[in-house]
C-alpha cells in the first residue's frame, strides 16, 4: 500500500508541475524549438550519457573492492546499464537501484549489494552538495533568493546525513531502541545493511567521491552540449553553478524528474537571460536524450536474462 501511495504521490507532483508549466508558455511553442535542434550535439549528449553510466560502474566497482567482492567490472556496466533504463521507464527513481541489488546479490550477498548500492549514490549525492555549496557564493545577480536557502538548507542537511550514515556509530547508537528488525544490532536486516555500509571502508568512499566529481563534471556537460543544440550561448561556467542545484531539487518525488525540472530550469536560468521557453526546452531535452540513452539497457537486459536462463 505504501508503495502505490509513493507511485501516486510521484505521478501527481509530475502532472502538477507539467500544469503549472503549460500555465505560462504554449506547447506548440516548446515543440518548435526542440524540433530546431543541432542533431550533431544531441549526439554528443547521448554519448556524455552513455560513458557516465561506464564512470559510475567503476565507482561501484571501488566500493565492492572495498569490502573484498571481486565483480567483473563488464558485468558492473552491463547491470549499470540495466539499472539506467529501469530507473528511466518506471515510477521511481530508485527502481533502477533495486535491480541493480537484485543483479549484483548472483555474486555477493544481497545485503553487501544492498550496502554498496546505497552507498555507490550517496556518494555522488554528495559530491553535488558539496559543488551546490561551493556555487552559492559565485550565483549570479538576480538568482531566486528562496532557491539559494532551498539548496544551502539541503546541502547541508545532505551532507551531514550522508556523513552520519557512512560513519554509523550515531545512527548504531539511536537504532538500538527500534525493535525487531528495525534494529542497529543483532542479525536484521537494518543491522546488516549498516554493516555492509562501513565495511566498504573510507579508502574506498573517497575513491568513489572523487569518481564522483568526473561524472558530475560530465553530467554538466550533458546539459551545456544540450544546450548547444538549443543554440543557447551559456558558458559553461554557468552550468557549473546551476546543474548541481538541478540535481539536487531533483530529490524531489517525481517520475524521472519531469514536471520539477521544468519548473525550477526557467527560474535558475533567468539570470542568465533564457527565455521561459528555451529554458523548458532544455529541460524536455535533457529529459528525453536521458530516456533515449537508457533504452540501451533494454538489449543488455534481455541478453543477461537469456545467458542466465541458459546457464542454468
Amino acid at each position: 500500500m505504501r508503495k502505490h501511495l509513493s507511485t501516486l504521490l510521484k505521478i501527481s507532483i509530475t502532472v502538477i508541475g507539467i500544469a503549472l508549466v503549460l500555465q505560462k508558455v504554449e506547447l506548440q511553442e516548446v515543440g518548435a524549438i526542440l524540433a530546431s535542434v543541432r542533431w550533431g550535439w544531441v549526439l554528443l549528449a547521448v554519448g556524455l550519457m552513455t560513458t557516465s553510466l561506464v564512470i559510475r560502474a567503476y565507482r561501484w566497482q571501488l566500493l565492492l573492492k572495498g569490502i573484498g567482492a571481486a565483480v567483473p567490472f563488464r558485468r558492473l556496466v552491463a547491470i549499470y546499464f540495466i539499472g539506467n533504463f529501469f530507473n528511466a521507464f518506471l515510477p521511481s527513481g530508485f527502481g533502477g537501484d533495486v535491480m541493480r541489488i537484485v543483479e549484483v546479490a548472483r555474486n555477493v550477498p544481497t545485503e553487501v549489494a544492498a550496502g554498496t548500492v546505497l552507498v555507490d549514490r550517496l556518494t555522488g549525492l554528495l559530491t553535488l552538495f558539496v559543488m551546490g555549496l561551493i556555487g552559492l557564493p559565485f550565483r549570479p545577480d538576480g538568482f531566486p533568493p528562496a532557491q539559494t536557502w532551498s539548496v544551502l538548507a539541503l546541502s547541508i542537511g545532505g551532507l551531514i546525513g550522508g556523513f552520519l550514515l557512512l560513519d554509523g556509530r550515531l545512527i548504531q547508537r539511536l537504532g538500538q531502541c527500534l525493535p525487531g528488525k528495525f534494529s542497529s544490532v543483532g542479525d536484521g536486516p537494518v543491522a546488516r545493511l549498516l554493516r555492509a555500509i562501513q565495511a566498504c571502508g573510507w579508502r574506498a568512499v573517497w575513491g568513489a567521491l572523487g569518481v564522483s566529481v568526473v561524472f558530475n563534471l560530465t553530467l554538466v556537460a550533458w546539459w551545456a552540449v544540450c544546450g548547444l543544440a538549443l543554440n543557447l550561448t551559456i558558458p559553461y561556467g554557468y552550468y557549473l553553478l546551476v546543474v548541481p542545484m538541478l540535481s539536487v531539487a531533483l530529490l524531489v518525488p517525481s517520475v524521472g524528474g519531469l514536471g520539477v525540472n521544468e519548473n525550477i530550469t526557467p527560474l535558475l536560468f533567468a539570470p542568465a537571460n533564457v527565455p521561459y521557453q528555451e529554458a523548458v526546452a532544455l529541460a524536455l531535452l535533457t529529459f528525453l536524450v536521458l530516456r533515449f540513452t537508457s533504452l540501451t539497457g533494454a538489449p543488455v537486459y534481455l541478453w543477461s536474462t537469456t545467458r542466465n536462463h541458459n546457464s542454468k
